[in-house]
């Protein structure tokens, strides 16, 4: 269901026009909260070239680390859906969760527990200042949609997923998904 007024938990759709922005074309986002102060997201479908174990060495694992947006690049973070297993994760709706404790984390992918479609890493995130990401809205930069998959997102496969929203969307929106990335290899 796509909707006007963004919520904690909704999908962001980068609108097929935002062409030659490296971070959002293409882009589907989490709102991991939204608030009158700001917003705060991770790209789903972004894949980096590296996995936890790159980034973490003790982490012996190949859980793929996702570009989760152009703020704080360096930080690693991660959402999730088994809140019982990490303390001090936080809510984001519809049973997915975001942080809590990285130690535990670490732990339970050593032994096993932690399996990759439980949880997703990134690096970095997108943020939006209290009218930023309404400023986008109104610019027709991006399309909000109920999170349909709920916690299941985790295990979507991204690599297919905005073409699969823009065939949803139908219209205009399907000529969109056969498009190269960039029309100018065309």
């Amino acid at each position: 269901m796509v909707t006007t007024k963004p919520k904690k938990g909704d999908l962001l759709i980068a609108e097929p026009a935002i062409i030659g922005d490296v971070s959002f074309n293409r882009s589907i986002v989490l709102l991991a909260d939204h608030t009158d102060q700001g917003s705060i997201g991770f790209i789903l479908n972004k894949p980096l070239e590296y996995n936890i174990n790159d980034l973490i060495p003790e982490v012996e694992a190949t859980f793929k680390v996702y570009n989760g947006g152009p703020v704080e690049q360096d930080n690693l973070y991660f959402i999730h859906k088994v809140p019982q297993l990490i303390p001090n994760s936080i809510e984001i709706s519809l049973g997915i969760y975001w942080g809590g404790d990285f130690s535990k984390v670490a732990e339970l992918i050593k032994d096993g527990t932690l399996q990759e479609n439980d949880i997703k890493f990134f690096l970095g995130y997108s943020g939006w200042d209290s009218s930023q990401l309404e400023n986008e809205l109104k610019a027709n930069s991006w399309v909000v949609t109920e999170n349909i998959y709920k916690k299941n997102i985790i295990e979507k496969n991204y690599e297919s997923f905005w073409k699969e929203k823009m065939l949803e969307f139908g219209g205009e929106y399907s000529i969109w998904s056969n498009a190269p990335e960039n029309p100018s290899y065309n």
